[in-house]
Order: structure tokens, then sequence, then C-alpha cells
């Protein structure tokens, strides 16, 4: 492993050799193949295993990284996804392929890039990514979202998520500097995205349509926040609008507005979500206090119910793991992905890559936000 440098600033923001004891975790888990479950015994799904492995990417695993990358591109399927969930080398979910799960692969690959700097990997990752964003992007709809998945046969499971849509929103963001990287024009990913922010920003009906609205979440509220589409002022109202019914002080965020549960993974996403609008010092109250749900192992508690004063569920997932060491690098500029989700930064020349664009998407697309 290489040594992270951890710089003075960071004092306070998490323990001595918590990036060690939190890579170490997620090491204790993978599987041979590269694989990451949630733990030992569970299946993996693909963006979860993502999560895992840019954890591993920030604490300087790049060998382990890539190999979750390698899993990834020998089990992609054809047309570019893959299944819901995988367990000891098969399929342990048949039943549906997820959108914003196939898109997150982009995400993943350009953080490793951005830490390693290694082009090799780019290039070798370039088609798994290609396919990947190519299946996500011929299930968007003329309005501008993305449906949320595919059935066992392939058919479109028509309805859009605030969240996946958020997710794949920042991953378009990262497929786009990819192909930029490697020298690939891809203009209609540009206006796939630009569509896309569009319906997240401006046409709310066009989300849980056929179900009930998924408004409880807390990831509908932060989700627009920390994947960019919404930034500045829009994003500082959006996150104060729901403050008081998703966080708890002294513990965290809530997974559910309605259910006494915060979970460390949402406080994570959140903490980005306050750098990204500008509210720093809410954003170390909340990432401190979350250093009491590790376990001797390294491993951090998925949740706590606060009613019981009861851990719950009893499990410590890899993905838990990453998404602290995603906010300890976006708090402490550890790596230089370190302003993944904490910022939007597209190539300069995006804004003339595309064509028939507002004004709103060509300021956004000249630089960085948030």
């Amino acid at each position: 492993m290489s040594k992270v440098s951890v710089p003075t600033k960071a004092s306070g923001l998490f323990p001595e050799g918590f990036i060690q004891d939190s890579a170490a975790y997620i090491l204790s888990q993978q599987l041979p193949d590269g694989s990451i479950p949630w733990f030992k015994g569970g299946y993996a799904d693909p963006w979860d295993h993502v999560e895992a492995a840019m954890g591993l990417a920030i604490a300087g695993e790049f060998s382990a990284a890539d190999n979750a990358y390698c899993w990834l591109a020998e089990i992609q399927l054809e047309d570019g996804s893959w299944w819901a969930a995988y367990k000891d080398g098969d399929i342990d979910n048949r039943e549906r392929r997820e959108t914003n799960f196939v898109a997150y692969v982009a995400t993943g690959i350009w953080q490793y890039f951005l830490i390693s700097r290694d082009t090799l990997f780019l290039q070798r990752y370039w088609p798994m990514v290609e396919r990947a964003i190519e299946f996500v992007l011929r299930l968007q709809t003329e309005f501008g979202e993305i449906h949320w998945a595919v059935d066992s046969e392939g058919a479109p499971m028509e309805d859009a998520l605030i969240t996946g849509c958020s997710s794949i929103y920042k991953s378009l963001e990262c497929a786009i500097n990819i192909a930029h990287q490697l020298g690939v024009a891809r203009p209609q990913w540009i206006l796939a995205r630009e569509a896309l922010g569009d319906a997240l920003r401006n046409k709310p009906e066009r989300f849980d349509r056929t179900w009930e609205s998924k408004a409880r979440f807390s990831m509908d509220w932060f989700y627009p926040v920390l994947t960019g589409a919404f930034s500045g002022e829009a994003a500082q109202l959006r996150l104060q609008q729901r403050w008081d019914e998703f966080v708890v002080a002294g513990l965290g965020c809530r997974c559910v507005s309605d259910e006494p549960w915060v979970t460390v993974a949402e406080s994570c996403e959140l903490t980005m979500s306050l750098i990204a609008a500008g509210q720093r010092s809410r954003a170390e109250i909340l990432y401190r206090g979350l250093h009491r749900w590790q376990d001797n192992d390294g491993g951090y508690w998925t949740g706590y119910v606060y009613r019981d004063e009861a851990i719950w569920p009893e499990e410590k997932t890899t993905w838990t793991v990453g998404a602290m060491l995603l906010a300890a690098d976006a708090l402490a500029r550890l790596t230089p992905a370190s302003g993944l989700f904490t910022s939007v930064c597209l190539p300069s020349n995006t804004a003339q890559d595309s064509q028939g664009v507002d004004s709103f998407d060509k300021l956004e697309l000249s630089g960085s936000q948030g």
C-alpha cells in the first residue's frame, strides 16, 4: 500500500490509523476474484462494490482496486450492464439490472485515474465504461430522466428515481472526462447529461410516477446536491429546507425521515454535500461524530437506532467504510480526487462540443462549481 500523506489540517477529523485500518477492513472482505461483497458471506452489487473500491484507491491500495474493476470487466454483459447482485462467483439476483448501478463504474474508474494518473488503466477500462454508459443512455426518455432498470428479459422498468438519476448525473460527468482524457468525442453524452440535469432541477413530475414517493429517503434530499445537479444558493436552500427532518444533532443523518435510524453512509454523503454547498463547518461537525461507529477491526457499523440505543443491522458493510474514506478525502484533501463529489469539473471545451444548451448549462460546463 502506498503511504497516504495526512495533512496537518486533518487533525481531529479522524483517528490515527483510520485510513489504514479502514482499507484493511475492506481488503479483509474482498474475495480472490476481486469482488467486494457487503460483508463476508453476503452479496456484491455493482454500485456498492465500486464504492468500496474507491475507498481502496484513496488508501493507495491500487492493486486491490484494480482487481475490483477487473472483476466487473470480466462479468459485464454484452449489452454493457450487470445484474443487480452477485454472490460467490454466481449471479444472485437476475430480476433486474439497475441503471445507476451500471453507470457508477465510470465514477470509480475516473476517481482511480485522478489519484494514480495511470493512463494505461484508463485505456484498459475504457471499453467497459463506454458499454456501460451506452446501456444507461438507451434508457433515457425524451424528457431527460432515465428509467431505473430493465427486467430479467431486458424490458425497461419505466419510472425514474431522483437518487438513481442524480448518481447517473455524476457518472456522466466522469464518463465525459474519461472520454476527453483519451481523446474520444462523445457529444451525445454531454447532451444526455444536460437533459438529465434539467429533469432533476425542473421536472419533478418525471420521478416516482408509478410508486409511492421516495421523498422520505434522505438520499432524495441531498443526492442532487452531492452529484452537482444543484449548486450554490440552490444547493444551500435545498439542504436547509429539510435539515431538521433528517439530521439528528450529535448522531448523524437519518436514512428515512419517519424512522429513528441514523446511518453512517448517508451521513458521509451528506458531509460531502455540505462541502459542495459551501457549508464546511457543518460538514466537519457531522463527520467527526461518525467515528463512534467504528469497530475494533476497522469496519463501521451500518446504522444506529437511537430510540432503542441499538446498532442495527449488526453488519459492517464495506460500502459504509468506502463512504467514510470518500468523506475523509473530501474534507482533508488526501488525494487529487478529493473534489470528486464536492465540485463539478468538466473539460473547458465541453460547451463547444454540444449544441442547443441553455445559458445555465453553458456556464456550468465551463468549469467547477459548488
